[in-house]
């Protein structure tokens, strides 16, 4: 099947469009990427289609990827204010639906446009025309009427093309789709998955016997998105993070059915009277639909919790809790067979060779494999590589502890979480935790045993939670979480900190050719994992992008390196 070709509309509408253009490259046997600007989501009952309706999103700001049709369709959904929304787009556009259009818009369509890019608007005067035919475009009228056909062809088009003749995209680079991924926990699988259903044939480097045996080997992971009054980075990255990874877990299966966890619902309690004002302000300025985040007051949440607490707190009806391990061995199983295992086995040293392939070489200078792409995914361990080596990632020790449902451990319907989290009971345990430790220790300590329960009896009320810390063995496990200073991933190409002179931009950072870093997860690596492999495959691709621009550029690996050097500079 061919690339995909991409379509920029910014009248929506009811879809109708779209759903056209869906059948048509599906009789065609080719691949469609529609891009859809919409000033709001509209509610799912109205979308007839099943499978669409089933992946459509909350009515939240932000790019909504929903991937269909076994990956031969991805419609963006891009909600927000038009002028707001284009200059974020990063994608190669050949094909724009954009009815009206202020003239000032027209250079933001020229730097998305593929030669040859076909373009239709309404344009009441000439004001549009004659911007349009400055950014590059040639225009001509449709019967004389307000309608405008164009066509792209560079700063220097002629400004009035006599008849109507769409030139093909210009071909896309081919490069050969192998590619090697470090790491098997849950940056690494979701790449893998996301590879393989792009055509790639990939080669997984895992030093255990098994996957999720580092930071994702623990029993239970928390997935839910971030909450802030000013709508900061994080939260608009956690947000598409977080609805991202439901759709494509509902793809892969369903939680509770394709991997071991449940949706049961998150509540986030507030810390006190004075947060619990500010949870409640969050809210009241954001109007969130409630299956997305609503208010649980204090009658509420200690009805879930099994008795009095003094405050309320955020409800988040689609989160839950998933097993990081069952998740990961569910998306390596839908590889098939264009993956190739490889346990047992560490990467310690990258070559790069003069024909362009990597060689990822291990104890002894073996040879594991190669490819002509690398992808590093396997957390801390990364700095232990030297290409790598002077990322900014810190690792951060956390003990969970695991109380059987035998001793007293609370039974709760959902998850619950403040500045510790507790689980809904899987298999006889019920997980709390989790410490924030900045040693290397990996046996299991009294101290953080303590430290944990200690903060559970503050959020869940009853006489038996408070006396776990003194009857409760010591029971649980130890991770260590991969983070970077700003707390958020590395998604992207990895920076050639030896070639680096002085930097002012991110495009001025050098980069190691063909290699690149799904790193620095901390915490979140449910919600985190699935949306960084698709804009690290998006980038392989050369598909649109699947968050805005300046979201990409958080996620970039080389930020710290041009904040360094703007320092010094």
């Amino acid at each position: 099947m061919t690339v995909s070709h991409v379509v920029l509309d910014t009248e929506f509408g009811d879809g109708a469009r779209f759903a056209q253009a869906r059948v048509q490259h599906l009789q065609d046997n080719k691949r469609l990427h529609y891009l859809a600007l919409t000033a709001r989501v509209a509610d799912a009952a109205t979308i007839a289609d099943p499978q669409l309706r089933a992946l459509w999103p909350l009515d939240v700001p932000g790019f909504h990827r929903i991937i269909l049709d076994d990956g031969r369709v991805t419609l963006d959904l891009l909600a927000g204010e038009m002028t707001a929304v284009l200059p974020q787009v990063l994608a190669r556009v050949d094909a724009f639906h954009v009815g009206a259009l202020a003239p000032g818009q027209a250079r933001t369509l020229a730097r998305l446009a593929v030669p040859g890019a076909t373009l239709d608007a309404r344009a009441p005067d000439d004001l549009l025309v004659w911007a349009l035919v400055a950014a590059g475009f040639a225009c001509r009228r449709v019967d004389g009427g307000d309608d405008i056909a164009a066509e792209y062809r560079g700063r220097h088009s002629p400004p009035v093309a006599r008849a109507a003749s769409p030139a093909a995209p210009a071909a896309p680079q081919l490069r050969d789709k192998r590619a090697v991924v470090i790491g098997a926990g849950l940056a690494g699988a979701s790449a893998c998955r996301r590879l393989c259903a792009s055509g790639w044939e990939v080669t997984l480097i895992e030093r255990h016997a098994l996957p999720a045996q580092e930071a994702s080997g623990n029993l239970a992971g928390i997935f839910m998105p971030l909450l802030s009054k000013d709508d900061n980075i994080p939260t608009r990255l956690a947000r598409a993070a977080y609805l991202f990874a439901l759709r494509e877990w509902r793809r892969l299966g369903g939680v509770g059915n394709a991997f071991i966890g449940a949706d049961c619902g998150v509540l986030q309690l507030a810390r006190d009277a004075g947060h619990a004002a500010v949870q409640r302000a969050v809210l009241d300025h954001w109007n969130y639909p409630p299956a997305y985040a609503r208010w649980a007051d204090a009658t509420e949440a200690g009805a879930l919790l099994g008795g009095p607490t003094p405050h309320g707190g955020w409800l988040f009806a689609q989160g839950g809790w998933a097993r990081p391990s069952s998740l990961c061995a569910a998306m390596l199983d839908a590889c098939g067979d264009r993956l190739q295992r490889v346990f047992c086995s560490e990467a310690i040293t990258l070559h790069r060779t003069g024909d362009g392939e990597w060689l990822v070489e291990g104890a002894g200078g073996a040879l594991l494999a190669q490819a002509p792409t690398v992808i590093l995914a396997n957390g801390a361990g990364a700095v232990q590589i030297a290409q790598a080596a002077q990322l900014p990632l810190q690792s951060l020790r956390g003990q969970v502890t695991h109380l059987a449902v035998g001793t007293s451990a609370p039974q709760l319907p959902l998850v619950v979480c403040r500045e510790a989290y507790v689980t809904p009971a899987a298999d006889g345990i019920v997980c709390a935790g989790a410490t924030y430790d900045n040693d290397d220790d990996r046996a299991l300590r009294a101290s953080s045993q303590r430290e944990n329960l200690a903060r559970l009896a503050e959020i869940v009320p009853g006489a038996h939670v408070a006396a776990l810390i003194d009857t409760a063995p010591l029971a649980g496990r130890v991770g260590f979480r991969s983070a970077a200073p700003d707390r958020l991933p590395l998604a992207g190409a990895l920076p050639d900190v030896e070639s680096a002179g002085r930097l002012e931009h991110l495009r001025d950072v050098p980069r190691h050719p063909d290699l690149y870093g799904l790193l620095g997860y901390a915490s979140r690596g449910l919600i985190w994992a699935p949306l960084m492999a698709e804009l690290l495959v998006s980038q392989l691709e050369g598909a649109p992008a699947p968050v805005e621009a300046a979201l990409a550029e958080a996620l970039d690996p080389g930020r710290f390196l041009l904040k360094q050097r703007r320092r010094s500079q």
